[in-house]
């Protein structure tokens, strides 16, 4: 992607800030990756902050000691919901974000300005923020639930705009994820590509297509924690963990 202009953050938000949008993942080997790579528009460009094309994320998740953020991933409900911090590791921001589902199977993205030091942990405000938004989604009585950090994940990020769609896609590598047992999972020749469009379909989309890949059923919190806990529900993941996780 070094032969990309670069686009500055205020640019990237004015231009597809995209919180409402459709998500579709894919998930390479870094060889496959770099073959669809090249081959981007021309007129594709890269974010860039401080002199820097990929940045380093942190995320971690909470759910109940239940895993009933997971199950209802597992299970396919259409009322569902995820609750992280996200971390930019290199600038020292932290966000509390919840995503949700929204019609025709949108992701509706809102969040909260975080202090760094409380990223694995819900502060008085991120919990009210959290009851606020579990209720908004029909969730009964989210106070009484007990949330408590489940996964971290970690990666390298690079973040592209896409003019002719008015679109984004990040390329996820360095992928790992860690229980809070301490357990760790690492898949430094994978790569993760996600595109965010409106509902119309994206360049990148339609380039990966013609190099034969696929959207892939995937959830970073999900899929990891599936691949990491075997006891747990997983068919909506079998054919990423079979073919990526070796699980």
């Amino acid at each position: 992607m070094n032969h990309l202009d670069t686009i500055s953050l205020d640019e990237l938000i004015a231009a597809a800030a995209l919180q409402t949008r459709v998500d579709r993942k894919y998930i390479l080997r870094a060889h496959e990756a770099d073959a669809v790579l090249e081959k981007l528009d021309a007129t594709t460009r890269v974010l860039e902050i401080d002199g820097q094309r990929a940045s380093n994320y942190e995320s971690v998740y909470f759910d109940t000691p239940g895993l009933l953020s997971y199950r209802m991933a597992a299970t396919g409900r259409r009322r569902r919901f995820k609750l992280r911090t996200r971390s930019y590791v290199d600038t020292a921001e932290s966000y509390l974000e919840m995503k949700t589902r929204g019609a025709r199977g949108t992701t509706i993205k809102d969040r909260l300005p975080y202090l760094m030091r409380d990223r694995d942990a819900l502060t008085p405000d991120g919990r009210e923020y959290a009851d606020a938004a579990l209720d908004g989604i029909g969730i009964d009585h989210p106070e009484q639930l007990d949330l408590v950090p489940t996964l971290v994940t970690r990666y390298r990020r690079a973040t592209l705009y896409v003019p002719n769609s008015q679109s984004r896609a990040t390329v996820d590598t360095d992928l790992s994820w860690e229980t809070n047992d301490g357990a760790v999972l690492r898949l430094p020749r994978s790569v993760i590509i996600e595109t965010k469009s409106g509902q119309r379909t994206s360049d990148v989309d339609r380039l990966l297509w013609s190099h034969g890949h696929r959207p892939a059923t995937i959830s970073k919190f999900g899929t990891g924690l599936a691949a990491m806990r075997h006891d747990l529900p997983s068919n909506k993941w079998a054919r990423v963990l079979r073919h990526h996780f070796d699980a």
